[in-house]
């Protein structure tokens, strides 16, 4: 049996690129180890925070799974900044880790176009460097259009304990080493990378009087757009704690035994996720936070956040019991570190279909990124853009100004990585313009064209942003009279009387104006994120215009497409460093140029005069 596409691997990245190429038209097969490990969080059970949070909405907008499944499957949410700037708010849930895995797998197996199998794959069936299809262990070939890998840290992986070194992929399952020889005979720069997760710890064994509770937000929030919350159970408590200087001590003593210390380790590891060993050296004589979390209402575990480690078994024993309130902490399962394979992200088109192989394409943690939900922003965006090549259309490449899976993706395929890549709000420069409450906004049109979102979703956005429209007019219209019944009003929320009459848009520049006293002038009835909206608009109006104008004056190199057989050796004056790294990574764009380390504002200068001299009449 023939299919469309393949996707290989069952985590994060893997299910919505399934989902995305099955919901658009396309036979597709989800090839994975243990079908009961789909979606599975082996290190913290926790979906969003900053950036990442926008991310999952971002899918959501765009028609993918993540936000809908995680709100079925949280414990505990809240939002993250919220007394800051609405540039870095963003959703935080604690997953349940064993019930979420379960909902993903029933939206598997109800998906239309998605068949499921429970296998390992050998290898890639590749002839003139071309991708046909996979062969299974078992001996058995899959023929395919398009194959999707998302094998996250499972390639050529090693768990490490101290100097122990165990053959195995997260939790106990299977690792694979033939996809990752395969790529790299076929002229794939293969990256060694490492990540690490700390201990679990018996719930009961806790003494949470010496630590401090961090409760969930009193209000629902929901990562999707329909803001259906589903569960009734009261939300978890987190707490948070300290390591002591016991604890620096231990990890002094005991470093040579690390595998990170002791040479045992071979790959690089995250620089913003960090071990205890490594925060302990870099930052000596100084306490570290840790939380402790809950993993699951079904399980008496609690997750120990800022305590991984690769230290030997006995050694975490000490480590765990150096820290306040877990003195007598029961340690459920060890911490370890885990090396693995991944490719250099250079290697790859901005659909991320790799450049050496057609029809592959790749998602997740093989392309060097950290986290749950940059990986199911990747395979989102790879399994729509290999179903637009099937039907010989033209590619969703989301911009920066667009999204932070756009700002994630063209810093993968731009400029590479050189540790596992995490998300920030930081690596956005027009990071007003990617905000929480406005990726409906920005993305929902993408969704619909491409077919993930339905007629109805996509009437009720278009029917919000009406509303949207008839609640900016209304406060621009709406005369404030200097009547003393509203100049009380305001003298109450420590603003300033009025003289004259204010529209209630100028009166909502003042800091200390918000959405709640719109309501109590306008009496009308619209949904809170309507307000929410009209006041971040109206309050940041300056700085979100300044954005868009920073946007407009850039976008005239995102505009202007480098053809794929342009020969940069033809191009005189180029520095010698800018000519290789514009051969090896292939830009599209003058904008994607320009954000190449190594390619100068010169180098650019030059490369437009070469298209514009030659791009009449003349075949580059």
């Amino acid at each position: 049996m023939k299919y469309d596409l393949i996707v290989v691997g069952g985590g994060h990245a893997g299910i919505e690129a399934a989902l995305a190429a099955a919901r658009m038209n396309k036979k597709t097969l989800l090839v994975t180890g243990n079908l009961n490990k789909v979606a599975s969080l082996p290190c913290n059970p926790s979906i969003g925070g900053p950036a990442k949070g926008i991310v999952v909405r971002e899918i959501d907008a765009l028609g993918g799974e993540m936000a809908r499944s995680a709100d079925k499957g949280q414990i505990q949410m809240k939002m993250l900044n919220y007394s800051k700037g609405p540039a870095v708010r963003a959703l935080r849930a604690q997953i349940d880790k064993l019930a979420y895995p379960k909902i993903m797998l029933e939206v598997l197996k109800n998906t239309r176009n998605l068949e499921l199998k429970e296998a390992l794959v050998s290898h890639l069936e590749i002839s003139n460097k071309k991708v046909h299809g996979v062969v299974l262990e078992s001996g058995e070939t899959i023929f395919s259009k398009i194959v999707i890998i998302t094998t996250g840290t499972y390639l050529n992986s090693h768990i490490l304990i101290g100097k122990e070194i165990i053959k195995s992929g997260p939790e106990n399952e299977p690792t694979t080493y033939g996809i990752s020889e395969q790529l790299h005979q076929n002229g794939f720069e293969i990256i060694r990378l490492k990540t690490g997760t700390p201990p679990r710890l018996k719930r009961d064994s806790i003494d949470y009087s010496k630590m401090i509770k961090q409760p969930g937000d009193a209000i629902y929030h929901t990562f999707s757009h329909e803001g259906k919350w589903y569960n009734t159970h009261e939300q978890e408590l987190c707490y948070l704690t300290r390591t002591s200087e016991e604890t620096q001590e231990i990890i002094n003593q005991h470093l040579d035994e690390s595998a990170m210390y002791s040479g045992t380790i071979e790959g690089v590891g995250p620089r913003y996720c960090p071990s205890i060993e490594d925060k302990v050296v870099r930052f000596a004589n100084r306490t570290h936070q840790v939380f402790i979390e809950p993993e699951s209402l079904s399980l008496d575990e609690m997750y120990i956040q800022g305590l991984s480690t690769s230290m030997p078994k006995y050694v975490q024993e000490k480590l765990v019991r150096s820290v306040p309130g877990l003195e007598n902490a029961e340690i459920v399962r060890y911490a370890y570190a885990i090396e693995y394979d991944a490719i250099n992200p250079q290697q790859l088109y901005p659909t991320l279909e790799t450049k050496l192989i057609e029809n592959l394409y790749c998602a997740g943690q093989i392309n060097g990124t950290s986290g749950y939900e940059e990986a199911a922003g990747q395979g989102l965006m790879a399994g729509i853009n290999a179903a637009l090549k099937i039907d010989g259309k033209a590619p969703l490449i989301l911009k920066r100004h667009e999204a932070y899976i756009g700002v994630l993706i063209d810093d993968l395929v731009t400029k590479g990585i050189l540790d596992p890549y995490r998300l920030f709000t930081s690596r956005a420069e027009h990071r007003l313009l990617l905000r929480n409450d406005n990726a409906e906004y920005r993305l929902r049109k993408y969704g619909y064209q491409v077919g993930l979102v339905s007629e109805e979703v996509f009437q009720k956005h278009v029917e919000k942003e009406r509303q949207l429209q008839i609640l900016i007019e209304k406060a621009n219209q709406f005369k404030l009279l200097p009547t003393a019944e509203n100049n009380a009003y305001l003298e109450s929320r420590k603003s300033a009387r009025i003289y004259e009459s204010f529209s209630l848009a100028d009166l909502l520049k003042r800091p200390e104006i918000n959405q709640k006293d719109l309501k109590y002038f306008l009496k009308d009835e619209f949904t809170d994120d309507l307000y929410e909206q009209l006041e971040i608009q109206i309050k940041y109006d300056g700085y979100i215009q300044t954005a868009f104008k920073a946007v407009r004056k850039v976008q005239k190199l995102e505009d202007k497409i480098i053809p794929d057989n342009v020969d940069y050796n033809l191009i005189k004056n180029l520095s010698s460093e800018s000519r290789e790294k514009l051969i090896k990574i292939k830009p599209k764009t003058l904008g994607q140029a320009s954000r190449i380390s190594g390619v100068n504002p010169t180098d650019i200068s030059l490369i437009l005069l070469y298209l514009e001299t030659y791009a009449h009449g003349k075949q580059i």
